[in-house]
């Protein structure tokens, strides 16, 4: 048996399987001074909606959209673009843009859509915004999922474009070795879309599944110089996240290039974590692993008892 087509197989088969995507209506909202564009899927019984909170820094929405899908059967998604992300305004002098204006945006954008309690997943670094954001509206935070999210600190970042390499090779990995990861600490963005599209490959554990999926453009000014910020400056929110109490989730392809000590370090940083390593997957295992992710997801976001 090929066990790498086998992945695409069994991904291809769980999506016919869901049958027709639910409707996605797009609103405006002002928070903060901006315009937001925010998707919607249908309500669902009483169900508390869930926000989900895209990675990428340089891109929109649509990186969750409709890879998330499956969870709209049980409860209406939240989706928005970030602040000069896809169809959401730009902030004036973007040069000072920063993650945690992203974080401040979270419970801005509850507020102005009138949600008085939601739950929240974030992918990658929108797992980082989701912490950010969890630990300055706790009260209105049920539950947090995070997805392959970035660590409580930088240090996972120096190592990846040599890890990034040894998972490829060929002309994908010829093409990242092309890319100088040190001239990301500036806001150049074609440089920063150059290389998120060529370490792309790297993010997936099945070779074939990556190369059935095509790299998406960066196309964010304002998401280049957060990343060039973080690169340059680096972080560190152990404090602001030390032992946050909202009982959260953290679900981590076990083969992902962002090692699953990361995921482990910020699993017990918080009070009420729970790590869920998934096996054979990367950096989507809602890709790579559909089954297992979302029937995790749906069974801590729908369990009545406490995280213990």
């Amino acid at each position: 048996m090929d066990v790498s087509r086998s992945t695409l197989d069994r991904y291809l088969a769980f999506r016919r399987a869901l049958g027709p995507r639910p409707t996605l209506t797009h609103t405006t909202v002002r928070a903060r001074g901006l315009d937001f564009a925010v998707y919607r899927t249908p309500p669902v019984g009483d169900a508390l909606p869930l926000l989900c909170i895209n990675g990428g820094l340089l891109f929109d929405h649509t990186l969750l959209w409709p890879a998330l899908a499956a969870l709209a059967a049980h409860r209406p998604l939240i989706f928005y673009d970030q602040r000069g992300r896809g169809r959401s305004a730009a902030p004036p002098g973007i040069t000072a843009s920063r993650i945690d204006f992203d974080a401040g945006d979270v419970p801005a954008l509850r507020e102005a859509l009138g949600i008085a309690r939601w739950d929240v997943l974030g992918h990658s670094w929108g797992g980082g915004i989701a912490m950010l954001a969890a630990a300055q509206d706790q009260a209105a935070t049920r539950r947090l999922v995070l997805v392959n999210a970035v660590g409580v600190t930088s240090a996972w970042l120096p190592p990846m474009h040599d890890a990034g390499l040894a998972r490829l090779t060929g002309d994908a990995r010829a093409q990242l070795a092309a890319c100088d990861p040190t001239a990301l600490t500036t806001p150049d963005l074609e440089r920063h879309a150059a290389y998120t599209q060529a370490f792309f490959p790297a993010w997936f554990a099945d070779r074939h599944f990556a190369g059935n999926v095509a790299p998406p453009r960066g196309t964010s000014a304002t998401g280049a110089v957060v990343a060039a910020r973080l690169r340059r400056d680096g972080y560190d929110w152990r404090d602001t996240v030390r032992d946050l109490p909202t009982p959260t989730l953290v679900v981590h392809g076990a083969a992902d290039v962002l090692p699953l000590a990361e995921a482990e370090r910020t699993a017990r940083h918080f009070a009420r974590a729970r790590l869920l390593p998934v096996a054979d997957a990367g950096h989507n295992p809602f890709w790579e692993a559909p089954a297992v992710f979302f029937a995790a997801v749906h069974a801590f976001l729908t369990e009545a008892a406490p995280l213990s």
